[in-house]
Order: structure tokens, then C-alpha cells, then sequence
């Protein structure tokens, strides 16, 4: 019977020299999940995606993809996947059908009726040669490949990379009907809106490890909440109001702060005391958690 995981690693370690590009990745993504996988260039994704498709071994550690060996079944295992890089290579010759057509017959087979919808849809012209293609319609090709596999997982490291914000949306759409089918995706991509948009959950790797993972409630939770209002009668000091930190008010009276999960209450008792005439709490986005994990980081490094 499979496991509940379509990826798991434990302790991947990969060294280039002297440089350490994973260390002790641990990494967990559920059948039927959509997962974002984030970081800064050198932070290790890159790496940790060539281990689990099988084209590097890993130094030490395990991973697991589709309850096999990514670097031992490799062949059996690329048939049940399709992958999707940040910046496609195509045959020079072929055209852009030809090309959907050689990659979806190395994993099997395709559906060519959803084949042809997605070529419309992505507004692809089939019949150009590969030397023809912008950068965007490269990424077309291998998206609508993948999109029209019978597959149980999809890798997308920078898939969007190079679309018009139209045909981000329509990748959104179907990445999203990918999920309602039940097949997993591992996504990593440094736009955080569309990662916000479509991931169950989120693991944030630096310096080739998971600082960070779960649901983005369950990040926003481990982060303060941000805080606008505008009061009639603002504290002649910030600083004094209780529970409320980075505090800046401007001559308006118009104040903006941070504020732990646990006390809202506290800061909006306070701020009702100086004439609060409106107010807005927001969770945090994805880009905040994420800004907040490598600008702690840097501090760190810096001190």
C-alpha cells in the first residue's frame, strides 16, 4: 500500500567541493498537495530537485519519490512524473507539437484531447520550430507537455518564468485542477503570489535546510500581524503603546505597527484609548514570512 507521501527526505546532504549545497534536508510533500518550495538562489532548491529527479546522488542522507529510489529507479519513476524546469531547451528542428508529442511518448503516453485544449488555451502555435520560440513559448511547450501527462506528480521549478500575467493565470487554473484530480505537485518559484495562490502548504529551505514548513495559516501564525489605523489624539511617544512594536505615526495621525497574534486585544484597547477612528489587521502574505525568515537571517549573520 503507498505511504501518504509522494516525497520524502531525510538528512540529504550534497557537497560540490568544499561547498555544501544541502545539509540535512528534510523534506515532506503529501499525495494530492500542492507544495511550495521556497528560497533564494543558493539556498539549495535547485539541488535538492536534481536529487529527486534523479540526475545527481545525494552524499548522505535518504530520499524517497513515489515510494521509490530516485536514483535507482530513475527510469521507472521518470514515467510517473513530469518535470518542468525554469528555462526549457528544445530540439531546434522539431516544432512545438512534435516536441509535446516526444516528450509526453517518453512518459507514456498522453491525453490528446487535453493536449490540443491546452495548446489553445496557452495560445501556442504547434507548428513553429523549436530555434523559433521566445523564452515564454519554450516554457509553453514543456507546461502543456506536463499538463496533458497521465501522471502522478509534477515538478515545476520556475514554470512561469518568462509568461504574460494572462498565461500565469491560466497555469494557476490548471495547476489547481491538477490538484482537485488528486496528482501531486512539488512547486518552487520565486513569484510569491503565485505560490501564496496555489500551495497547501509551503517549506522555506535556507542554507540547504527547511527552516520552515507547514500551511500558510500555520506560518502566520509563528509571525506578527500588521497593524494600520488612524487616531484623533495620537501618544506624544510610539514606543509607550502597549503590545505594539515597529510603531510609526506620522503627523496625520495615521499609524502603522506590528503585533503578535495573541495581543490584539491589548493593542486595540490601547489604541481605542488615543480616538481610534480606523483600523485594519492584516495577516501576514507570503512574501512577509518569507522577507521576515532571510531578514532574520542576515541580521543574524551581520551581528
Amino acid at each position: 500500500m503507498p505511504g501518504t507521501h509522494a516525497i520524502r527526505t531525510h538528512g540529504l546532504v550534497k557537497r560540490f567541493g568544499r561547498a555544501t549545497a544541502l545539509d540535512g534536508l528534510d523534506l515532506e510533500v503529501a499525495h494530492g498537495e500542492v507544495h511550495g518550495f521556497l528560497g533564494p538562489n543558493g539556498a539549495g532548491k535547485s539541488t535538492a530537485l536534481r536529487v529527486l529527479l534523479g540526475l545527481l546522488r545525494a552524499d548522505a542522507g535518504t530520499a524517497e519519490l513515489l515510494g521509490g529510489d530516485p536514483w535507482r529507479d530513475v527510469v521507472e519513476l521518470h514515467r510517473r512524473l513530469a518535470y518542468v524546469p525554469g528555462d526549457v531547451v528544445l530540439w531546434p528542428s522539431l516544432t512545438g507539437g512534435e516536441a509535446i508529442d516526444l516528450i509526453g511518448n517518453l512518459r507514456g503516453g498522453l491525453d490528446r484531447t487535453r493536449r490540443d485544449a491546452l495548446v489553445e488555451r496557452f495560445e501556442l502555435d504547434p507548428t513553429k520550430r523549436g530555434r523559433q520560440y521566445s523564452k515564454g513559448n519554450r516554457q509553453k511547450v514543456a507546461i502543456v507537455a506536463a499538463l496533458a501527462a497521465d501522471v502522478e506528480l509534477l515538478v515545476l521549478d520556475e514554470p512561469t518564468s518568462g509568461l504574460d500575467p494572462l498565461m500565469e493565470a491560466a497555469f494557476q487554473d490548471e495547476v489547481t485542477r491538477m490538484r482537485d484530480e488528486g496528482r501531486t505537485v512539488l512547486l518552487s518559484s520565486h513569484i510569491l503570489s503565485e505560490v501564496q495562490a496555489l500551495a497547501d502548504r509551503v517549506s522555506i529551505i535556507r542554507r540547504g535546510r527547511v527552516v520552515q514548513t507547514g500551511t500558510l495559516d500555520d506560518l502566520r501564525g509563528q509571525t506578527r500581524l500588521g497593524v494600520e489605523a488612524v487616531l484623533a489624539r495620537p501618544p506624544a511617544d510610539p514606543r509607550s503603546l502597549p503590545a505594539l512594536e515597529d510603531v510609526v505615526v506620522d503627523d496625520r495621525g495615521r499609524l502603522r505597527a506590528t503585533v503578535a497574534p495573541g495581543e490584539v486585544d491589548r493593542a486595540m484597547t490601547a489604541l481605542v484609548a488615543c480616538g481610534l477612528l480606523s483600523l485594519t489587521v492584516s495577516p501576514a502574505s507570503l512574501e512577509d514570512l518569507f522577507l521576515r525568515q532571510y531578514g532574520d537571517a542576515q541580521a543574524g549573520a551581520g551581528a
